[in-house]
């Protein structure tokens, strides 16, 4: 049956002839003149570069991974703009392609360029080949620990974590009216050296962008101070509001300052300090690539801005009252390079002699006038016990290492724990304190609602070695009473420290009691005069069966108040 599409009974009818020569597409033609296209592809390009810009905040820096991103998007959106300023011309495979070589070639020579410098930057600071430069990167020195790392005083001693830093603060966020309906608490809390006592600091936040909006004009009108030592929380309520914060937006986020002040910086996160008159900064690192193009990340001054005005100033060595430079991860970092590579890439994983690496987490003390990273050091080939331990300086990186054999941070929690498993209390990472020159792991231990309630001495190199108290004076007495049982001290020095102790000696004219915590607690007070001195009975099981008018001396820790913590209560015959 022969079909002649072209009848006109075909016609009108949706039918088409399927062989029928189709119309050639149209060309789309070129946008104006080879230079005005040339125009529009750079403006349409810098417009996007502006918006990548402000909102990613690239470092236009050769050390940066994103710059190199930010540069290839530029190159591809510029490709893009002048394949659809002339036209799309060229016919078949073959002829669209020597279109695109025409119209993309420099982007796309500037695009390889930058693939190329990436891969050999990268390929030069490979560990494989730098790992001595990578060991090099820390300078750690031996140092005697009983020599080096004093005793400190019981106000010195930091009592709290993070995380109850932060329950006390949001708590007393939560008391003021004004304030916990607008505005929450940063998570991220600083612990500085502040006036001489180790505490938290946090800034505020905006609750939301609604928040945001009404606020923005005052700015943030506080920031908190947690007392790591009495625990007490204080809200410091600032003349003019802080505007220069990461909780801000546009031109006043801290971010996007700092990038258009300093646009080829590397940063580290910023970090918010207060210095010694209580005036808010964010010490903002400065971060270099010192081997290849982006490995060997360390540290090299830092840009100090002011919270509450904006003014910013870099300093190759920062003021004094600056704590946090090197950030604790960094330090680490740079230990575990000097640990495994010291020996050479390949000893790190064939051989592994001497081969070691920080143990799982950190923790900090106030030394002086600065404060010190402390984390544990183990060998690769064993997680079971530490052999010793470092102490680093925040503000100047430096670092020694203490040889110590023992336990390691998670077996010395478990110890602790094990001692008040019938409470369920959890115990902080722990704290390196020296206690009668005897290297000691100091913690915490928290309720479920995360507040401290007890805490916990554990002896580094003999962890079966523990005590608990109530408070810090009363725990350390049982220690230094359990260090001179199992003879690693004398008796001499199994008294608490003589200018943290006193003794006072009277009869009981009251005597009351209160459970705290499950706890029941004594309180005594001598000769109807002067304050009470507060004993736990876990502490000092004696209390139990002492009576209105009988006599006994304390020994308690001086200071002033009501109420004084007592280390033993001795009847007197």
């Amino acid at each position: 049956m022969n079909i002649n599409w072209n009848s006109p009974d075909f016609q009108g009818f949706g039918h088409q002839n399927p062989f029928a020569r189709k119309e050639p597409r149209p060309v789309r033609k070129p946008v104006g003149t080879p230079l005005m296209r040339t125009v529009i592809n750079l403006l349409v390009t810098l417009v996007f570069a502006a918006i990548y810009f402000y909102v990613v905040l690239p470092p236009i820096n050769l050390h940066a991974e994103s710059f190199y991103t930010f540069l290839l998007l530029c190159c591809v959106v510029y490709c893009v703009c002048a394949l659809v300023t002339s036209g799309f011309q060229g016919t078949g495979v073959k002829g669209y392609a020597g279109f695109v070589k025409k119209q993309c070639r420099i982007p796309v020579l500037l695009a390889a360029a930058a693939v190329v410098v990436a891969l050999v930057g990268a390929l030069v600071g490979w560990v494989v080949f730098r790992a001595d430069s990578y060991a090099s990167l820390l300078t750690v020195e031996t140092g005697n620990f009983a020599d080096e790392v004093q005793e400190i005083s019981y106000d010195q001693i930091p009592m709290v974590d993070k995380d109850s830093a932060q329950r006390l603060a949001t708590r007393k966020l939560g008391e003021l009216a004004d304030m916990v309906s607008q505005f929450e608490i940063r998570e991220d809390f600083t612990q500085i050296n502040y006036q001489g006592r180790p505490v938290r600091v946090a800034s505020l936040e905006y609750a939301d962008l609604i928040k945001w909006f009404t606020n923005r004009g005052d700015g943030l009108p506080a920031y908190l101070i947690v007392d790591m030592v009495t625990q007490d929380v204080e809200v410091v309520r600032l003349d003019e509001g802080m505007k220069y914060t990461p909780a801000e937006h546009f031109g006043r986020n801290l971010y996007r300052h700092l990038r258009f002040n300093y646009p080829t910086y590397l940063f580290a996160e910023p970090v918010f300090e207060i210095d010694e008159e209580g005036h808010p900064y964010w010490v903002c690192p400065r971060m270099i690539k010192t081997i290849g193009l982006f490995g060997g990340t360390d540290i090299q001054g830092a840009v100090l801005v002011d919270a509450v005005t904006g003014e910013s100033q870099y300093y190759e060595e920062v003021p004094s009252w600056v704590d946090q430079l090197y950030v604790a991860d960094l330090i680490m970092e740079q230990y575990d390079y000097y640990g495994m590579y010291s020996n050479g890439f390949w000893n790190s994983i064939f051989g592994q002699r001497d081969v070691k690496v920080t143990t799982d987490g950190y923790n900090y003390i106030a030394i002086g006038d600065d404060v010190y990273m402390y984390t544990g050091v183990t060998s690769v080939t064993s997680d079971q016990s530490n052999i010793g331990f470092l102490l680093s300086n925040q503000r100047t990186k430096e670092t020694r290492f203490y040889s110590v054999a023992g336990a390691t941070e998670a077996s010395a929690q478990a110890s602790a724990q094990s001692q008040v498993q019938q409470m369920r209390y959890r115990a902080t990472f722990p704290l390196l304190l020296n206690i009668a020159d005897q290297p000691t792991y100091f913690m915490s231990l928290k309720g479920e609602d995360g507040l401290v309630k007890m805490y916990a001495m554990v002896n580094v190199q003999q962890y079966s070695i523990v005590s608990t108290g109530g408070t810090v004076e009363a725990c350390e007495a049982s220690y230094r009473q359990a260090l001179a049982s199992n003879g690693i001290i004398g008796n001499e020095d199994a008294e608490v420290k003589p200018e943290d102790q006193a003794e006072v000696q009277g009869a009981i004219t009251d005597l009351r009691t209160a459970v705290i915590d499950g706890n029941t607690w004594y309180y005594l007070q001598l000769d109807g005069t002067g304050p009470f001195y507060a004993i736990s009975a876990a502490d000092d099981r004696n209390v139990v069966i002492l009576n209105t008018g009988d006599t006994v001396k304390i020994k308690y820790a001086t200071g002033d108040g009501t109420i004084l913590n007592a280390y033993t209560v001795t009847k007197v015959q």
